[in-house]
């Protein structure tokens, strides 16, 4: 579910140039060296990105089935975590999304990663992730699975009793609990997050579309006022961003990657959650949990 990471990943080294895009969560001691069959599947990962998305999720299909012919070899569950990463920015069809997550689902039946008790790999989170949020099918007698699923619902039971006080870039503070009998959505983002700034424009228009109803787009970013501002400026977002510079607020709704978005209701209950960026549509269908059609 790692997108626009806050902590420390380290991308790839191929050819001695940044694998940019391809998050491995490798350390700086790790080398990777790609087999002739994974080179290709590595260059197509770092172009995703560019991709039409008619064609990216054709491209991400492909790449699911690719990585699931490989071998049983460590980097196979390396490019299947990675592709998953990759494959909830926005909307690529369901039938993609749960091809990418039976890829991630095999390769670690095949290769469980080693954790220690009580805990899970980050690949399990991932798998968990989808299954959970994106209501994909996959499932794993593992115990590192069953601990992820765990640790997502006990973030869900926090993040449902939430509540914070901040301020916009205009000075006014935002109490979340005083907003009940709004639909609030809170969303986590920063300047330099690709997948947040090409949701920015979706989330304005349906701020537009139904602030007349109460509706309110909450955004915090844990950057200072010097860097948000201007970018705000150029962008002409019309909802309230919110500075989190301590990262409380952040770190208290158990966010590590971004953009994320949270949908409360009008009687404050939490109704849809996103782990990844959303197109228009698919922030549509979330509003609608809350009454918003």
């Amino acid at each position: 579910m790692l997108r626009c990471p806050f902590r420390l990943h380290l991308f790839v080294v191929l050819a001695a140039t940044v694998l940019l895009g391809l998050s491995l969560s490798l350390t700086a001691q790790d080398k990777v060296v790609w087999s002739d069959q994974e080179k290709p599947i590595v260059e197509q990962l770092r172009g995703l990105r560019k991709l039409d998305d008619m064609v990216r999720a054709k491209t991400t299909k492909d790449l699911a089935l690719q990585i699931r012919s490989l071998p049983k070899v460590p980097n196979k569950l390396r490019l299947a975590e990675a592709l998953a990463n990759l494959s909830t920015e926005g909307d690529f069809g369901r039938d993609t999304l749960q091809e990418v997550t039976t890829t991630l689902a095999l390769a670690l039946g095949e290769q469980p990663p080693a954790a220690k008790p009580a805990e899970y790999a980050d690949q399990y989170a991932e798998l968990a992730s989808l299954v959970r949020y994106e209501h994909m099918q996959a499932s794993s007698d593992n115990p590192q699975f069953a601990a992820a699923m765990a640790q997502l619902e006990a973030a869900d039971t926090l993040r449902q009793n939430a509540d914070f006080t901040l301020t916009d870039l205009q000075g006014t503070a935002w109490h979340l609990k005083d907003l009940r009998g709004k639909v609030v959505l809170v969303n986590f983002w920063a300047t330099w997050c690709p997948p947040c700034r090409k949701e920015m424009p979706d989330l304005d228009a349906l701020f537009n579309k139904f602030k007349d109803q109460g509706f309110l787009v909450l955004a915090i970013s844990d950057e200072d006022t010097a860097k948000v501002s201007p970018f705000i400026a150029e962008h002409k977002i019309g909802y309230p961003i919110l500075l989190d510079s301590g990262r409380k607020v952040t770190e208290s709704f158990k966010v590590e990657g971004i953009p994320k978005s949270f949908i409360y209701d009008r009687t404050g209950k939490l109704v849809a959650q996103s782990i990844d960026m959303r197109t228009q549509r698919q922030f549509l269908e979330m509003l609608a949990q809350a009454g918003l059609q």
